[in-house]
């Protein structure tokens, strides 16, 4: 390596021409790191760490190192380095004459800021102390101002408390000045305004003025009751009411007839008179209400003129219905409840014809029917809910009662046309207590009526047996009694208040049809040996009954709520998966369902054993018929006319007298898979027992013909158009083994030179073969035995 000092003396003479290529391999290197070099990047790393010599040596050694030859190069390097220092000194020049103009900016802004922040410092100091010396001069004034405020504020409490105190004797002495004139209508509006006016001083704290105001309302409202009560008794007297007899032998003012408008008259105004009283009374009189747990619909109080009118009815109800009375009869509920009914029957057309023009003059959304049946209804509510807990645990008594009480509620609410939405006696029967004893008490007697109708000698045989056109099901008379037994059922709560009510019952209802399958089954296991026998196909028969109406039901109106209720039950309790909450939100499923499924289950088994019965006679009838001589019967020609073999008579006639007796025995729906399973299980029997086991000459494949399209199908004709689509498999093997010489020739040269191609099917399709697949065919071709000698 050269001395740093002789970096820049160059040699005296070039080299020897003997190191020529490693003078041009130096060259080459050196001209290849001259642009790292000269990069302003590494210079500076370099001096930054304050080791240039070291630095330099580094450069050298590397670009030179100890090839002297390649010291050529050094003007190149020193010139590329000296333009690389201008550049950097231009640079630090730049930078230098830029960056203390920059500083010396900032620096300005800065004290610029300082001296700003100085004067709002000042300022807000001077600010301050002007503040608080002001807080303290106006201090005393303050006190002295908050002290006027509050007494200015007391004064206007105590003004308007004057005010009010004086608004309300003003309405007082109005309205005794009115009572004075005796005019009432405007006494009446007066209180109307009074109670108006307690109705917008409810929110407020002051006690004693709600006190007074309340008193004075009561005060009034007593003595203008009072009045027109009276006088509206005494007009209700001169009309006869109440009216106990039945409408048709009302007279009403037959006396004096010439003052009957007058009297109506007077009825009108009274009771324009009393209904603008509803406010205060409304204010003053608390509803009677039952206790919580009936749950009884949030309702307004009867309006005061109806109450009035109830008011002899309610003590003829009391009388009689109370107390210890003859008429009280705890086991006979239907004498109070008849005379609820007959009550509002009696008096509806005086309401509607009478009564309803006065409410819709005055302006009143009112059904007048409507309030006095509600009325009557708060009686037997009352009177139900004292009677139950007497006859809870006997469940005769429970049982009538419950029975008394749905035919009241129906006819109250088919004949008179009163609301679900009113209070009624489904919310008292809806109580806990007496539900479940409901419940308890209808599914022992539905198990007591269940037993019953199983062990009737007539439990099995149709009560229309002899009308035909009426046993199209051919139902036996316990699936008919049971299936009515639970429409009854649902008659009997599809009224209930609350969906979670209907929904206990609609589960006992499943119990109830899960419990009868079972005895069904229990019976029809007794009857397995006789599986063609009456009582076995009864018993099919009221299986398939009752899994009908359980799918009509599903599409019925009342259980689609029902299902949709649950559906928000089992979202609610994650009882169900989210398939099933889908099937159920989308009607694909019912409530149903499960007893349907277990339903047809049990059918399909039993039609199974009842095709497999059939289906083993035929096979056992068919013995003789397997073992025709089918290659030696004389062909068509020979014989005069075809006639049915001999050896299919029997498995014939067995056909024949089974179908014939179970489409006497099962309906319609029943008895077409019946027919068609067996026509399956036939079709493939013949098939494969009879026709694939034997060979067959000209004579024999005519007769197997014959005897089929000729004799079986029409066992099945009457049951449809065409059977032979049913014997798809011996239809079908017929055609191969009769086809003429020359077509079955060609169609075996088809199959064996296209295997499993379309010519194929479509040669097979054009003799007819749709069913039978292309090997079955050359299989039945083989079965042929007359085909033409060709001498091989």
């Amino acid at each position: 390596m050269l001395p740093a000092g002789e970096i820049g003396e160059a040699p005296a003479t070039p080299c020897c021409s003997e190191n020529g290529d490693q003078r041009k391999n130096v060259e080459e290197k050196s001209d290849l790191n001259i642009a790292a070099l000269a990069g302003n990047e590494q210079v500076c790393e370099g001096t930054d760490n304050g080791d240039l010599p070291s630095y330099v040596s580094a450069f050298i050694e590397k670009e030179v190192g100890n090839d002297l030859k390649s010291l050529k190069k050094l003007d190149k390097l020193i010139e590329q380095m000296t333009e690389s220092k201008m550049q950097l000194e231009e640079q630090v020049l730049t930078v230098s004459s830029e960056i203390p103009k920059r500083i010396q900016s900032a620096l300005k802004n800065a004290e610029e800021s300082k001296q700003f922040l100085y004067q709002s410092l000042e300022q807000e100091t001077h600010l301050s102390s002007s503040i608080n010396s002001h807080l303290l001069t106006a201090q005393p004034w303050m006190e002295d101002l908050g002290a006027m405020i509050n007494q200015i504020e007391e004064i206007e409490r105590h003004l308007a408390y004057l005010k009010w105190i004086s608004q309300i004797e003003e309405l007082s002495d109005n309205i005794q000045q009115y009572l004075m004139t005796n005019n009432v209508p405007e006494a009446a509006s007066t209180l109307v305004s009074m109670a108006e006016l307690d109705i917008k001083l409810q929110e407020s704290s002051c006690t004693h003025l709600l006190g007074f105001m309340r008193a004075t309302v009561k005060f009034w409202h007593k003595i203008l009751k009072d009045k027109l009560t009276s006088d509206f008794e005494e007009i209700l007297a001169q009309l006869h009411w109440p009216f106990i007899a039945p409408p048709q032998s009302q007279t009403v003012c037959t006396s004096r007839p010439a003052t009957a408008p007058e009297i109506y008259s007077n009825l009108e105004t009274f009771f324009c008179q009393l209904l603008k009283l509803q406010t205060s009374d409304e204010l003053l009189t608390e509803p009677k209400q039952l206790p919580e747990k009936y749950s009884l619909p949030a309702s307004p109080s009867v309006i005061l003129p109806i109450q009035i009118m109830l008011t002899p009815l309610q003590k003829r109800f009391r009388y009689h219905f109370r107390g210890n009375r003859q008429t009280n009869v705890i086991s006979k509920p239907e004498w109070y409840l008849a005379q609820v009914l007959m009550w509002i029957g009696n008096h509806t057309q005086f309401l509607d014809e009478k009564i309803q023009p006065i409410l819709d003059k005055a302006g009143s959304s009112v059904n007048a029917r409507l309030e006095f049946s509600r009325g009557l209804m708060m009686l037997v509510l009352e009177k139900l809910a004292a009677d139950i807990p007497c006859l809870l645990y006997d469940d005769n008594l429970f049982c009538h009662l419950v029975d008394e009480v749905l035919l009241f509620e129906r006819e109250l609410h088919s004949v008179h046309g009163y609301p679900g939405t009113f209070a009624n006696c489904m919310h008292i029967l809806s109580e806990e207590t007496c539900f479940q004893r409901w419940l308890t008490v209808e599914r022992k007697f539905a198990l007591q009526k269940m037993d019953s109708m199983l062990s009737s000698e007539a439990a099995w045989i149709s009560q229309y047996k002899d009308i035909t056109d009426v046993d199209e099901m051919k139902v036996p008379d316990c699936a008919e009694t049971f299936m009515t037994l639970l429409l009854v059922i649902t008659d009997r709560y599809k009224h209930l208040p609350t969906a979670s009510r209907k929904l206990q019952f609609l589960e006992l209802q499943k119990d109830l049809v899960d419990d009868f399958r079972i005895r069904l089954t229990q019976v029809m296991k007794e009857e397995t040996r006789a599986s063609l026998g009456f009582r076995y196909c009864a018993i099919l028969n009221a299986v398939n009954y009752i899994s009908t109406v359980l799918a009509d039901w599903a599409d019925n109106v009342f259980f689609l709520q029902l299902q949709q209720a649950a559906l928000e039950v089992f979202a609610e309790n994650n009882t169900l998966s989210k398939l099933q909450l889908g099937q159920l939100a989308s009607m694909e499923s019912s409530v149903f369902d499960d007893m349907i499924n277990l339903l047809e289950r049990l059918k399909h088994d039993m039609l199974t054993r009842q095709v497999d019965h059939v289906f083993r006679e035929v096979k056992d009838a068919a013995k003789l018929y397997k073992k025709e001589r089918w290659l030696s019967l004389p062909s068509q020609a020979e014989q005069a006319v075809m006639s049915l073999s001999s050896a299919a008579c029997p498995f014939l006639l067995t056909l024949r007298d089974r179908l014939l007796q179970l489409e006497q025995q099962l309906c319609f729906s029943l008895f077409k898979v019946f027919w068609q399973m067996l026509v399956e299980k036939l079709d493939i029997y013949i098939y494969q027992e009879i026709i694939l086991a034997n060979h067959f000459n000209e004579g024999g494949a005519a007769q197997l013909q014959f005897d089929m399209t000729r004799n079986l199908f029409p066992l099945f004709s009457h049951y449809c158009k065409r059977p032979e689509n049913y014997f798809k498999h011996v239809k079908e093997a017929c055609i191969v083994l009769n086809l003429n010489i020359g077509s079955a020739l060609l169609l075996k040269d088809v199959l064996q030179s296209t295997s499993g191609q379309p010519p194929a099917t479509a040669a097979l399709n054009e003799v007819g073969i749709y069913k039978l697949a292309q090997q079955d065919v050359e299989i039945l071709l083989n079965l042929r035995t007359n085909w033409p000698n060709t001498g091989k």
